[in-house]
């Protein structure tokens, strides 16, 4: 798996080879494949209309969207969008079903203290390659999602969201939420967190861990050694 799409993510659809089709997710452009049984058409308005504006997102970390029939009723997870939501009412629309969520929505404040609160969703999540939620997640996963639930959009892999924002020069620069990023002995980066505080960071590495970080890189007190070397600090505050 190289990427999760959620529940109530538009899409693109490129190509198709028998069960599996290939998208371009609408609201970071990364393309994969996915069976077509997890597909639901709509029109290219409706399309349009979910990509161009703001959708309510779940903001807590597991919730439910309820269904006449039981069968229908899902799961959904923090950062999914609710097409077409209707507040007043609770009513969200999928094709031609209703559902009902009575669950809390982000609030979107783009704040450096809303964006760790929103990080802090994930803590102790395992660490799985392309995920996007607190069942799993990878390191670009985390940052992707801490901010959109913040209001802000970023790309999806740690090399991409490294062309996104205002560069620091130097790591005392760094406040709460911006993102710190990491390379490999290539010089390419492959690794990314959320600053913490002085010294501290939030990252997926195994699971979503707080861990040392001082000018060398990330230093894992438990392994005693430094596990990921720094590259790059930017802000989007």
């Amino acid at each position: 798996m190289v990427n999760q799409a959620l529940f109530g993510e538009a899409f693109e659809i490129l190509d198709r080879k028998a069960e599996w089709t290939q998208v371009r997710l609408g609201h970071d452009g990364y393309v994969g494949w996915m069976l077509d049984r997890q597909i639901q058409g709509i029109s290219l308005e409706e399309y349009r209309q979910l990509v161009d504006e703001p959708q309510a997102l779940v903001s807590d970390a597991v919730d439910l969207i309820e269904h006449d029939s039981p069968s229908l009723t899902r799961t959904v997870v923090a950062g999914s969008p609710l097409p077409f939501f209707q507040a007043s009412e609770q009513i969200l629309q999928v094709g031609a079903e209703a559902f009902l969520f009575q669950g809390r929505t982000a609030q979107r404040l783009r704040n450096r203290e809303e964006l760790l609160l929103n990080a802090y969703l994930y803590s102790n999540a395992p660490y799985l390659w392309g995920g996007r939620s607190a069942f799993g997640i990878d390191c670009s996963g985390l940052t992707q999602m801490a901010y959109r639930l913040t209001g802000f959009s970023l790309l999806r892999d740690a090399s991409q969201q490294a062309t996104q924002g205002r560069t620091l020069d130097f790591l005392d620069e760094a406040q709460a939420g911006d993102l710190v990023f990491f390379d490999n002995e290539a010089g390419q980066i492959v690794h990314v967190g959320i600053y913490v505080r002085e010294n501290r960071i939030l990252h997926a590495s195994g699971s979503v861990r707080m861990d040392g970080l001082d000018s060398t890189g990330i230093y894992n007190a438990e392994l005693g050694k430094h596990t990921h070397s720094l590259r790059l600090i930017k802000t989007h505050f």
